[in-house]
């Protein structure tokens, strides 16, 4: 009740959201349960019948290219920086003029010309055995490339999407060549070859197999979550300590959920309403606490599982760059046998 009094509210601040016809159909690469609650509150709110279909980004990209112009998806929400550059150079999303968007998205969260606006936001940082690991020696990326690390790292494989916007950040900031240092420091630092999702490296570390992972804040937070236990057991989350990275430099690397209208939309008004609804305060609070992740508008409080992780300064750097970098992170990371 509680949040269909806030989403009454954000109607009045947000006008477009008023509309009660038709439907829009999402495609949508996020598979969380919570998200349920959200689409039915933005239904019973606006009358307007929310269409979903469920997949991989990848997956999900493919079919709107073959549907071509009969594509029936209205908007394609999914992770990673990366992944919606691909949408966006296949030319899959067309520009949103919103002020409500604009005012309330930050500017290096949204693409320059409206085709994406990130409604929610992830750190990846680096965790450490604290039995282990000294946190001084890795409060930066560049320290995990460090000799005296030799055989402490873990970390997912180079193909990986949030690998690759991790590079793709490195290459943005320092320039190819020490990207490229980083990336041979950090292989020879490894642990074991790598293996698994991010929730695979925490395991890592409290296995003692590894004792330095970079992982998404969002896992962790979920093993701390008092219903979710990802991990071992519950005392496994007292052996990991975090760290935000380059708090004194260009700050902590994060990424996003974002979504964009499709260039073909048959329901464009609903779709762009239904954008501007995950900007509102209470949409903002549920899309993140969905997963664990940092609400984009300012004044909204993340979970409390999220919050404390501890506050940090986070990277400004315009999120296109992860994609226009992507082809070359991964070129580096295949020239230093990166696996």
């Amino acid at each position: 009740m509680r949040f269909l009094v806030a989403l009454s509210a954000a109607l009045i601040a947000f006008p477009a959201l008023a509309q009660a016809a038709g439907e829009v159909n999402i495609y949508s690469s996020r598979h969380y349960d919570t998200d349920e609650r959200l689409y039915s509150d933005f239904e019973e709110a606006t009358g307007i019948t929310v269409n979903r279909i469920e997949d991989e980004a990848n997956v999900l990209i493919e079919r709107i290219k073959a549907e071509g112009a009969n594509s029936p998806a209205d908007i394609l929400l999914t992770v990673d920086a990366g992944r919606l550059y691909q949408a966006d150079q296949a030319g899959l999303f067309q520009p949103v003029e919103s002020e409500v968007l604009e005012d309330r998205i930050p500017a290096n969260l949204r693409h320059p010309d409206g085709h994406w606006f990130g409604f929610s936001t992830r750190a990846r940082v680096i965790f450490y055995d604290k039995a282990r690991v000294d946190p001084a020696d890795i409060q930066t990326y560049a320290s995990l490339a460090d000799p005296k690390l030799k055989g402490l790292v873990c970390t997912r494989s180079s193909s990986n999407i949030y690998m690759l916007s991790l590079m793709a950040a490195i290459i943005e900031h320092v320039g190819e060549e020490q990207a490229k240092a980083w990336a041979e420091g950090v292989w020879a630092n490894r642990a074991r070859d790598p293996e698994g999702g991010d929730t695979d490296q925490l395991r890592a570390i409290a296995s003692g197999q590894c004792a330095i992972a970079i992982s998404n804040t969002y896992y962790f937070a979920r093993a701390l979550s008092s219903d979710v236990r990802d991990l071992a057991n519950p005392d496994d989350t007292d052996r990991i300590g975090i760290v935000f990275p380059d708090q004194d430099g260009e700050g902590t690397h994060v990424n996003v959920s974002a979504g964009g209208v499709v260039a073909n939309a048959p329901n464009r008004d609903n779709a762009v309403a239904f954008l501007e609804y995950l900007s509102s305060d209470a949409a903002q609070k549920y899309f993140a606490d969905g997963n664990n992740e940092y609400p984009v508008v300012e004044g909204v409080e993340a979970s409390s599982a999220v919050e404390s992780l501890g506050a940090f300064e986070a990277d400004d750097l315009p999120l296109i760059a992860l994609g226009e970098n992507q082809a070359r992170a991964q070129a580096i990371y295949n020239e230093v046998g990166y696996q």
